[in-house]
């Protein structure tokens, strides 16, 4: 079953996930990033190629030829079929279709009060499911 863990009152979406991603990383892991939009989906892109000037993340959007060998995944359509399941990190405001594929699930809920409201009734989805969940409020972690 899928483990879910909340990070709330986040700051800044695209930097904390970048953070996210950089200790997925180290720990040799997969990721699905999944953005509410084709705009997200591009600031998300530059953000992971610009956080640290020390460090590169190897990413590349879903529908590159090499989606398939690269670690971190980008997509803004959740309906889409992925090359590797092990971890999602959600940053829109939906629940991904294909979310119980996954080990493992980030939903990234920022301070704005549209996005924590999604976030409440996605983590009322989860619960209401029987999902383990964790949360982190981000002034906390």
């Amino acid at each position: 079953m899928t483990r879910i863990d909340f990070h709330s009152n986040v700051p800044d979406k695209l930097a904390y996930t970048c953070r996210l991603v950089r200790k997925a990383r180290a720990a040799n892991c997969q990721v699905v990033l999944l953005t509410g939009d084709q705009a997200e989906l591009a600031a998300l892109d530059q953000a992971l190629w610009t956080f640290s000037e020390l460090e590169f993340l190897p990413h590349v959007p879903l529908s590159d030829p090499l989606a398939a060998s690269t670690p971190i995944v980008l997509t803004a359509d959740d309906q889409a079929e992925v090359p590797h399941y092990q971890i999602l990190v959600n940053l829109s405001s939906r629940t991904p279709t294909h979310f119980a594929r996954f080990e493992r699930m980030f939903e990234i809920i920022s301070r704005d009060p549209d996005d924590t409201a999604a976030g409440r009734e996605r983590y009322r989805f989860y619960q209401q499911r029987g999902y383990p969940l964790t949360h982190f409020t981000a002034d906390k972690a």
